[in-house]
């Protein structure tokens, strides 16, 4: 359904995916052996992935699983280790995709930047 009129006015529902950037969606990935990363999904060609604006999720608490993660978001994100955003990335070897929500992305950009 994309749309509802109730009394003359337009309703469209509000959708759950996070905003996307220059028309590329933001998820979360699994790689094989590179590990797991939030960014814009720019490009998918078999199991490669360029992605922008991306984040390595080198550890979260507050997320049972990626999957959690990807439509909650972290809970305590002052326990998370994300690294800084790297403009570009390609990855090989993905095996996971998933299409992230708003409340997600938010959550993933508060998690300070960790740094050893």
């Amino acid at each position: 359904m994309d749309k509802v009129i109730i009394g003359g006015v337009e309703y469209t529902p509000k959708s759950n995916t996070a905003e996307k950037l220059n028309d590329m969606k933001y998820v979360i990935i699994r790689a094989y052996s590179a590990g797991v990363f939030a960014g814009y999904l720019e490009v998918k060609e078999g199991q490669n992935v360029i992605l922008r604006n991306a984040r390595r999720l080198w550890k979260w608490v507050g997320a049972a699983s990626l999957s959690q993660l990807a439509m909650e978001g972290v809970s305590r994100p002052d326990e998370c280790k994300f690294p800084c955003e790297v403009d570009r990335i390609e990855i090989d070897q993905v095996v996971e995709v998933i299409d992230c929500t708003q409340k997600a992305k938010d959550s993933i950009a508060e998690v300070k930047i960790w740094e050893a």
